[in-house]
């Protein structure tokens, strides 16, 4: 809190009020977008699953990498014995071709490498974004010039064909999602540090952290003090959009073959090996890449519905569900009100 906010408070006025009020009317925007609820609601559901994975399967009695060969036709190539690709009791969602893994064991599991690599990944890109955003705004010319053209370089490195490379020439004994997690947080950077650079320029000229600076405060007591909560919007806001970003391109990698290696589950792992089985085993294919479609869709609706919360100016790009028209009718009416009193 800087001196300025401080006399504020010493004449009777409580600075945290508009703090609190501005967090109730982020909850009150976000409440009203029926469609984030339900985004919300799925993505929710979705880290519950990859959390208890453990349970899941050993209430199915599974694991995901123990091989069935007698559930598997080897006469047919290795399809599935049974009805619909081995479904039973026993297997929720039927079994592997060629090797009999649990296909539920290898979802729920999966879940946990696509979402936590995505997280992951996305927390390291915010990191760094955040710290080279800031020490640009607020070091010399030289810091920022520096700081500046990294960050166009990054910007500039294509993302998938540096993660490949990156990937190809790594030993394999690296654990694999955790080298996944650094390759895309490290590269994927730069977007972030330019909003924040440009969001904290735009801060620095406030009167609160002139007051700061006047005060004799350091530069990172200013930035940890007053200009951070000011970057919580629009950091929070592009982190929510990033997420869904990450589980793509985990995703894809693990489809190209550079990303996690068996017998690690992984969605984007099981697309790879279900390419040539979708009219034998259909449900093969069509599990990882619907539960890929649900968790992307859910996590961009979501960060939409942030984002609109955060920025009651921005019209939401999802219509459906948002409740922004009837926002805007409230308005509309409250306005024409207080003009028909003024009038009065």
């Amino acid at each position: 809190m800087s001196e300025a906010l401080v006399a504020v408070e010493a004449a009777g006025t409580d600075a945290s009020v508009p703090e609190a009020s501005g967090a109730r009317q982020f909850w009150r925007r976000l409440r009203a977008q029926r469609a984030a609820l339900v985004a919300a609601a799925v993505v929710a559901l979705l880290v519950l699953v990859a959390l208890a994975a453990p349970l899941l399967t050993a209430l199915e009695g599974q694991d995901p990498t123990t091989y069935h060969p007698s559930l598997i036709d080897s006469a047919r190539g290795g399809v599935p014995t049974g009805s619909i690709g081995g479904i039973s009791a026993d297997h929720w969602l039927g079994v592997e071709p060629q090797t009999g893994r649990d296909l539920f064991a290898r979802l729920v599991y999966g879940a946990r490498v696509s979402l936590g690599v995505a997280l992951a990944a996305t927390v390291v890109q915010v990191a760094i974004g955040v710290a080279v955003g800031v020490g640009a705004a607020l070091g010399n010319r030289w810091v920022d010039q520096l700081l500046s053209r990294a960050t166009d370089i990054i910007v500039s490195m294509p993302l998938m064909i540096m993660s490949l490379a990156l990937l190809a020439i790594v030993p394999s004994s690296f654990p694999r999602p955790v080298l996944v997690t650094l390759v895309i947080g490290l590269i994927a950077w730069g977007n972030i540090a330019k909003i924040v650079r440009a969001q904290t320029l735009s801060l620095k000229g406030l009167d609160y952290v002139a007051a700061a600076r006047l005060s004799g405060w350091g530069a990172w007591r200013i930035a940890r003090r007053e200009l951070l909560p000011g970057l919580a919007a629009p950091v929070i806001t592009y982190a929510a959009l990033l997420v869904p970003t990450n589980i793509s391109v985990e995703a894809a990698l693990s489809f190209l073959g550079v990303g996690v290696k068996p017998p690690t589950p992984s969605w984007g792992q099981m697309l790879t090996a279900a390419d040539v089985w979708y009219q034998a085993a259909p449900q093969y294919l069509l599990l990882p890449a619907g539960a890929l479609f649900i968790t992307v869709l859910a996590l961009t609706v979501l960060g939409d519905g942030v984002r609109t919360a955060l920025d009651p100016r921005a019209a939401s790009r999802l219509r459906v569900g948002t409740g922004r028209k009837d926002d805007r009718g409230a308005e509309d009416a409250k306005s024409a009100k207080s003009d028909k009193e003024a009038t009065a």
